[in-house]
């Protein structure tokens, strides 16, 4: 299936779900990834703040998780047509911008490359890892700048049950994907 139709057809289910069954699906997300993955204190996560109207993941648990644990976090700010990792603290400042997502007010890009988790926004991802996005292309242009050890999650309450037909060739799949059911690995052999 294309993007396009991939997109609106999961953009649409995800309107459908009541805030209720977003928060809980968010809950099994957050448990299945604590369980699967090895967090540590001093682990540096990237982390998207979610866009609530969007019904996007909450990522709120896992922050909150991460500051508790000592875990670095950082989030995305888009400046200009780039998107820069910003650490955050407990006690940062947000706004929001144009497009309705809560960023830092810093605009310091960290310049962290090294970072052991990238927890992904998406619409979907299909059997092979490959992402929908909203289009723009943020996270395809930050995985080719990051570390090539850096764990690329993505989070969705949906399973993979599609394929995209049209893969572009800047287009950097997922090592995992995360759902209320399991994680599932997209990296050949064990990892």
């Amino acid at each position: 299936m294309q993007k396009s139709e991939l997109r609106k057809k999961y953009m649409q289910k995800r309107k459908a779900l009541s805030s209720d069954e977003a928060f809980l699906l968010s809950e099994n997300i957050f448990r299945n990834f604590l369980d699967y993955f090895s967090l540590r204190e001093g682990q540096k996560v990237h982390i998207f703040i979610p866009i609530e109207k969007f019904k996007e993941i909450d990522t709120q648990i896992f922050i909150r998780y991460f500051f508790e644990h000592d875990i670095r976090v950082y989030v995305p700010r888009i400046v200009g047509d780039k998107l820069i990792a910003v650490e955050i603290f407990e006690d940062s400042v947000f706004e929001t911008n144009t497009w309705g997502i809560s960023e830092p007010v810093s605009d310091t890009d960290s310049g962290e490359i090294n970072f052991d988790f990238v927890v992904t926004p998406l619409l979907y991802c299909d059997p092979h890892g490959n992402r929908i996005g909203y289009g723009k292309g943020f996270y395809d242009k930050l995985f080719q700048c990051i570390s090539q050890n850096a764990k690329k999650i993505g989070v969705n309450y949906f399973n993979p049950d599609e394929y995209v037909d049209d893969i572009w060739e800047n287009d950097i799949p997922l090592d995992y994907l995360v759902t209320p059911e399991a994680v599932l690995s997209f990296l050949s052999g064990a990892e």
